[in-house]
């Protein structure tokens, strides 16, 4: 989790990273924005928001709605960042658009109910945001191939200088038995120069997006 040689270092921020991801343990699990359930690395969400507050987006596309914490906290930043910014989120689950509309900031979050890859969802998002300064933030499903369809889906969306974050790339590494998030970046990667890791977004060492700030260079 860390890009360090102190092994001593790389060990202490996992054990951190671990005890804070356990779901029997509270940590993210228990996080909450505006009393809506978000599932966020504190350290994450603060790193993207100075991401937002240096690129002032128009659009936030957020993949992964879940309870709707996360749509609402990026949603509060662009109230204080672009007066006309919004935050268009995608899940598949209809459920999860009352609870985030109760946190107040409904105004300025568009929910789609679909998969984040349909074809139809994907043409809807880029007819909106079309001319527009645009984040991408990739939170649903976790598998390689989805997270990769959406990287082909998205990502070109985004103007240079600006980023795509790929969440929870811990998930598929070796020890959990599945491809994730960071082998759909490994692969996207391999296939196109327009995007390079900014490690420059992970300055407290302890992040689940590790390698997953991507922004593009042309």
């Amino acid at each position: 989790w860390m890009d360090r040689s102190d092994e001593t270092v790389r060990q202490a921020a996992f054990e951190f990273w671990r005890n804070t991801n356990r779901r029997d343990k509270g940590g993210v699990w228990q996080s909450t924005w505006l009393g809506v359930p978000t599932i966020q690395n504190p350290l994450d969400v603060w790193v993207t928001q100075e991401i937002l507050h240096a690129l002032k987006p128009d659009f936030v596309v957020e993949t992964g709605t879940h309870r709707g914490g996360s749509a609402a906290l990026w949603a509060t930043l662009l109230d204080q960042i672009n007066p006309h910014g919004r935050v268009i989120t995608i899940d598949i689950n209809a459920r999860s658009v009352p609870s985030a509309e109760s946190s107040g900031v409904q105004r300025r979050v568009d929910f789609l109910v679909g998969s984040s890859t349909d074809p139809d969802i994907v043409a809807e998002v880029a007819r909106r945001v079309a001319g527009k300064s645009v984040v991408v933030i990739l939170d649903s499903a976790h598998k390689a191939a989805h997270v990769r369809a959406e990287l082909e889906a998205y990502a070109h969306l985004v103007p240079v200088g600006s980023y795509v974050i790929v969440q929870d790339t811990g998930i598929g590494e070796p020890a959990y038995g599945m491809g994730g998030p960071a082998d759909a970046v490994r692969d996207f990667l391999s296939t196109t120069d327009d995007f390079e890791v900014d490690l420059s977004r992970q300055p407290y060492g302890v992040t689940n997006n590790a390698k997953g700030f991507l922004r593009r260079v042309r």
